[in-house]
């Protein structure tokens, strides 16, 4: 009660203001219920389709890197010989060979 004591004694239109929003509520609430829902599913359903579009270029992006990242790790081992016995022999010298320091 201490709350509705400190409403009404520090202004009489705060009080009156507290008092005819209470009452009016059951009234009110509903309305602005019925113009604010299809503002709200309408803000909600943007919002849904901006994330999706979003996350779907992300992925696209990602996608896309790990695509070229996977093929560069491909032709380098191609290209230094990965599993390839005679390239890799041939980058490091004949077998038979060794490199005499000068």
């Amino acid at each position: 009660m201490a709350l509705l004591e400190d409403v009404f004694k520090g202004n009489v239109g705060t009080g009156v203001a507290v008092a005819g929003a209470v009452l009016l509520a059951p009234t009110v609430v509903p309305m602005v219920g019925r113009i604010l829902r299809p503002i709200a599913k309408t803000a909600i359903k943007t919002g849904m389709v901006v994330y999706r579009e979003t996350i779907a270029g992300v992925g696209d992006v990602t996608g896309d890197i790990v695509a070229e990242a996977r093929a560069e790790l491909e032709r380098e081992g191609r290209e230094t010989g990965a599993g390839d016995g005679e390239a890799a022999t041939r980058r490091r010298g004949s077998p038979g060979k060794t490199e005499q320091p000068a």
